[in-house]
């Protein structure tokens, strides 16, 4: 008798539990904004992320390519090319639609540093950014800030 109550709770709890709707989580963090700032000493790009930021990786390069077509993207005013690629991350979401909607490739007039932005690439989960810049004694810096979450990449003069 008494394992029948239990077995009677039980399904009950389950009964319960079974029809309680669950939302649907974005499977990877989004890109929502690309922000650019100038600071005395350096250039400031920020990527507005939803949730934790995953592994990125950062290298200097000559020019970068659409990862989509493998087209060489227009870095014009830039001698060189920080690129980032931010792994387990998009800038659309789980059905498509953009999560980021401003331009994907953009002059920053307004920067001593930093020429050009662009977002070169969104398939399967990497997200590749390109940041042009003059070479001429720069130094840059990437890292991940918290509340809300964020991608900045610094890019200044010796």
């Amino acid at each position: 008798m008494k394992n029948r109550r239990v077995a009677a709770v039980l399904m009950a709890v389950l009964a319960v539990f079974t029809f309680i709707p669950t939302a649907s989580a974005q499977s990877v963090p989004t890109l929502s904004n690309i922000r650019t700032g100038a600071h005395p000493d350096y250039d400031r790009v920020v990527l507005d992320m939803s949730g934790v930021t995953p592994d990125y990786r950062v290298r200097e390069v000559a020019g970068v390519a659409s990862c989509g077509s493998g087209a060489p993207v227009s870095m014009p005013g830039s001698n060189e090319v920080l690129s980032i690629y931010v792994h387990g991350a998009a800038a659309h979401d789980d059905n498509g639609n953009p999560t980021y909607t401003g331009s994907q490739n953009f002059a920053t007039p307004g920067l001593n540093n930093v020429r050009r932005v662009a977002l070169h690439c969104d398939f399967e989960a990497v997200l590749g950014i390109a940041v042009g810049y003059d070479n001429a004694g720069t130094w840059h810096r990437v890292f991940q800030l918290t509340n809300p979450s964020r991608l900045v990449i610094d890019i200044g003069r010796y």
